[in-house]
């Protein structure tokens, strides 16, 4: 079986060179390239140590490795989109474009497609059901990355591999550091992964610049200071609002007039619904309810957190409608909602937050 895995340099996708070659295969590396090093004045380059770690992971287990460079079908496909929904006073999810569009998108298109599989050093699994191949959570919990691949179609996910999805971090991490493996000890990225060390507010105001507006409290509709436009801030946002007596909370933003809405407290109801409507719902492995009438249960996630939250689902025309069992906080337009069946065992797919 011919397998490409996708290694970046950090501690799980090296793990999966090493879960690979001790099962029998023999994959061919590829480091892919999307940081924005060397473009429009950004000299920053986060995959120099990356690609060092990287080529040392394949000399050690003595595979074939090839860099490809993806940086503009990056800035075309996901960064693009990024800038076009923080200007549309959206909240977007980069990573999650990133993996349907770029990994499993064009780097299947030129190279992928050689291969019988790709692996990746996913937080996640598959999962065998009437012979289909459905994507399914991974062991670890915590770290299950399933929510950033909400948006993966159905031959993306038969065609992918995750050969660390039945481990926990702490097993990941024991054998990297058994193994001598330089990145046993590295830290987990953080952040957007196409900026690399460049602040996201920065990158914001150099491609969107700044527009003043007012920060108004949500229930009293007095003036409590001003922000430098409404793209710097989204919803359920508490850090970088600069006002006293706090906390304060992003819970509505006017386009138009360019104002952002906050209320104040842990516990106000403002920041609390138990409704979100979703668009485009995108089925990963096929529409398996059908015009099903009433409603599901289901479990969800409208962010990439460890806590699944239950409740039910209802079809409105081309609307998934769904209702909470529990007030969420947060409900941010333009991030997804992804779905789960009511086990959290097998991800079903995905629609935007309208």
């Amino acid at each position: 079986m011919k397998i490409a895995a996708l290694v970046s340099g950090g501690v799980d996708s090296s793990v999966v060179v090493h879960q690979l070659k001790e099962a029998g295969y023999d994959p061919v590396i590829f480091y892919i390239k999307i940081g924005m090093e060397d473009r429009d004045g950004y000299v920053d380059c986060p995959s120099e140590e990356d690609i060092e770690i990287t080529s040392f992971i394949a000399k050690k287990y003595g595979c074939r490795m090839e860099t490809v460079s993806l940086q503009e079908d990056y800035w075309e496909k996901v960064v693009g989109y990024t800038l076009d929904a923080v200007r549309r006073g959206l909240t977007p999810n980069p990573d999650m474009m990133c993996n349907k569009l770029i990994k499993f998108g064009v780097f299947e298109d030129k190279w992928g497609r050689d291969f019988d599989r790709i692996a990746t050093g996913h937080y996640a699994t598959t999962t065998e059901i009437d012979g289909k191949t459905f994507l399914s959570t991974a062991a670890d919990r915590v770290k299950d990355q399933t929510y950033f691949l909400g948006q993966v179609d159905y031959l993306q996910v038969s065609k992918l591999m995750f050969p660390i999805g039945g481990l926990q971090k702490r097993e990941v991490r024991a054998i990297a550091a058994r193994e001598g493996l330089p990145s046993a000890a590295r830290k987990d990225s953080q952040g957007i992964c196409f900026l690399g060390k460049i602040n996201y507010n920065d990158f914001i105001r150099r491609y969107l610049g700044e527009r003043p507006g007012e920060i108004i409290e949500l229930e009293t509709g007095k003036k409590l200071g001003t922000h430098k436009g409404f793209w710097f801030h989204t919803i359920g946002q508490r850090k970088g609002l600069y006002l006293s007596g706090g906390p304060w909370f992003v819970i509505r933003k006017d386009i138009e007039r360019n104002i952002v809405y906050v209320s104040n407290g842990y516990d106000t109801e403002s920041q609390y619904g138990k409704t979100v409507d979703l668009q485009g719902f995108h089925f990963i492995t096929g529409d398996t309810w059908g015009d099903f009438e009433g409603e599901r249960e289901i479990a969800f996630k409208i962010r990439h957190t460890p806590e699944f939250t239950f409740g039910t689902v209802q079809r409105i025309g081309d609307i998934y409608r769904i209702r909470s069992d529990e007030k969420i906080q947060g409900v941010a337009a333009g991030q997804f909602g992804v779905i789960y069946d009511p086990a959290c065992r097998i991800c079903i797919g995905s629609g935007m937050i309208i």
